[in-house]
């Protein structure tokens, strides 16, 4: 038998789309044992190089709107957390943030149980949308190849299979059709992709990269890169 842990905090949904001036709920449950106090606080948002998140001062999430900031949850207990956009940031497209969820229970035998969730807030600004995806460059870094990107938009850009298409060429030959791990790309930042491979490539290849646009547009972006793997 699994014991139930002191705190198991969830949250649906996980990631919030608004529009300015809307609001949205949140459900949050304690399946824990213990009674969890959590406090609901609006945090920055970031994405590493690599797509690991990132919590960043709040300066960067002005605009995002909780409530209540508190809730004490018994054991198997749910409250419901209002999400909602505020005064809207300057500049049009998509402005991403955080809400965190920290718990905490009262000491028990001098041990307090803490853990933090994020929910992954994103407000879109009506404007003008700006798809500017870059495709800066492929490497090779211990043993796996990475594509380089920028997004100079002012949209997030969801990269993986059905959107970039990498081909191991030698010689004019198709060696092998490879899969990008998917990953998002926030507004105006940089990004490496993860191209899986199976299987022992050696040698120097042409590395055929194409990234189609976003909602089936016909333009495809295409560059070849030498690398040896």
């Amino acid at each position: 038998m699994v014991a139930t842990p002191p705190v198991a905090l969830s949250a649906s949904p996980a990631r919030v789309m608004l529009a300015a001036h809307e609001t949205q709920t949140v459900r949050v449950t304690n399946a824990g044992k213990s009674v969890a106090f959590v406090d609901i606080v609006p945090a920055g948002f970031a994405l590493g190089l690599r797509g690991r998140p990132r919590v960043v001062p709040q300066s960067g999430a002005r605009w995002l709107r909780v409530r209540p900031r508190h809730v004490a949850l018994g054991p198997g207990r749910a409250a419901s957390v209002s999400v909602s956009s505020g005064t809207a940031p300057p500049g049009p497209g998509d402005h991403a943030a955080l809400v965190l969820l920290r718990t905490g229970t009262g000491q028990r035998g001098g041990i307090a149980v803490r853990m933090q969730i994020g929910i992954v807030v994103v407000l879109r600004v009506p404007g003008a949308i700006v798809h500017r995806l870059r495709l800066q460059g492929a490497r090779v870094r211990r043993g796996r190849l990475e594509l380089a990107f920028r997004n100079d938009g002012n949209v997030g850009e969801h990269l993986g299979p059905g959107r970039v298409r990498v081909t191991l060429l030698r010689r004019g030959r198709i060696v092998a059709k490879l899969r990008v791990a998917p990953r998002d790309l926030l507004p105006h930042s940089n990004g490496v992709a993860a191209v899986v491979f199976r299987g022992r490539l050696r040698g120097v290849f042409d590395v055929a990269v194409e990234v189609s646009s976003p909602g089936g547009s016909a333009r495809v972006l295409r560059r070849t890169f030498r690398l040896r793997l």
